[in-house]
């Protein structure tokens, strides 16, 4: 079992910026893919980012490409996701995940595990 334990939420304005942090502890996950999704209210959870923990080869989506940077530090066991320019739109649930599979996938079901979520809230 992997559990994972996100932190760094917040309240911020927008053009802000915010850094999240997910602590990885359990099973070894330096084989594992670690990505970010987000989930607004009444929509579905999305794919924001996602890096090889291995590798640290990264991936991004289109709405936060050259606005967030996903980063891994392996001796803390930690993945980052560093926020910076944040618009309203980018208020949401917050939601670190680690796929056993691969490193780069987009789509929530096919991560084995889920953290608990950190609120990010973008005023305007």
């Amino acid at each position: 079992q992997v559990q994972l334990v996100e932190s760094g939420g917040g309240l911020v304005q927008a053009g802000g910026s915010l850094r999240l942090s997910c602590a990885a502890s359990g099973r070894t996950v330096s084989s594992y893919g670690m990505g970010w999704f987000r989930q607004a209210p009444g929509k579905e959870r999305e794919f924001v980012a996602a890096i090889s923990w291995s590798v640290g080869s990264t991936v991004y989506a289109d709405s936060v490409k050259g606005r967030f940077t996903i980063s891994r530090d392996n001796a803390k066991n930690t993945v980052y996701l560093q926020m910076n320019s944040l618009k309203p739109e980018d208020t949401a649930v917050y939601y670190c995940a680690a796929d056993r599979t691969a490193w780069n996938r987009r789509s929530p079901a096919l991560y084995d595990y889920w953290g608990q979520g950190t609120q990010v809230t973008v005023s305007s």
